[in-house]
């Protein structure tokens, strides 16, 4: 009976402890796309994760090793809902889809839940190689869905249209950001998307 009630106990733990994990995580993947990896301090995380700032080694060996999961979940969110819309459009329009909901007003704004890649971009030479090896292997992944979405898939051609696709849409996007020019913003979209997606323009 006791062995019974200390398996309990340490399941329910173990289970606080996942689910004081995921809050970090998910705080962390907001903040480095509106603060940047630099702006991303561990006492502000912990803070907007309801817990004490002592407590964040139980979790991480390192600011780091934050980051490389926040950069990861981040990068895994994005992925899934890229995936989304891919899912809700017919095939022979699921690129389009992609790059308009990419290129969209909404994901402009949406800086803090959107693509890391165009929120981080400049920033990722200067991380750690933890944190690197993250975000590659999520670029990786969407480079991967972008060239799905080709009838040639599988062909050096798919792969190779997909890497101009999703550069071009990142690259887009970072301009369309940086700029203080709500014109020439929306300008920098519709080119690419004419160019991208013709059809679609």
């Amino acid at each position: 009976m006791m062995h019974i009630m200390r398996k309990t106990q340490t399941n329910i733990r173990a289970a606080a402890k996942e689910a004081s994990h995921e809050r970090i995580v998910q705080a962390a993947a907001r903040a480095i796309r509106r603060s940047g990896y630099d702006g991303t301090g561990v006492a502000d995380i912990m803070k907007e994760a309801g817990l004490t700032h002592g407590a964040f080694y139980a979790h991480f060996e390192s600011r780091e090793a934050m980051l490389a999961e926040a950069a990861d979940r981040a990068g895994a969110e994005s992925n899934a809902f890229a995936a989304r819309v891919i899912a809700a459009a017919p095939p022979e329009q699921a690129l389009q889809a992609l790059m308009q909901t990419y290129l969209s007003k909404e994901h402009l704004a949406g800086i803090e839940t959107g693509c890391p890649v165009s929120a981080l971009g400049s920033e990722m030479p200067r991380q750690s190689p933890e944190v690197r090896r993250a975000a590659t292997r999520r670029i990786k992944e969407m480079i991967d869905l972008v060239a799905r979405q080709s009838p040639d898939w599988g062909q050096p051609g798919a792969h190779e249209r997909a890497l101009v696709t999703v550069s071009t849409m990142v690259g887009t996007l970072m301009l369309a950001r940086a700029v203080d020019d709500p014109a020439l913003s929306d300008a920098l979209c519709s080119a690419a998307l004419k160019r991208l997606a013709p059809s679609g323009a």
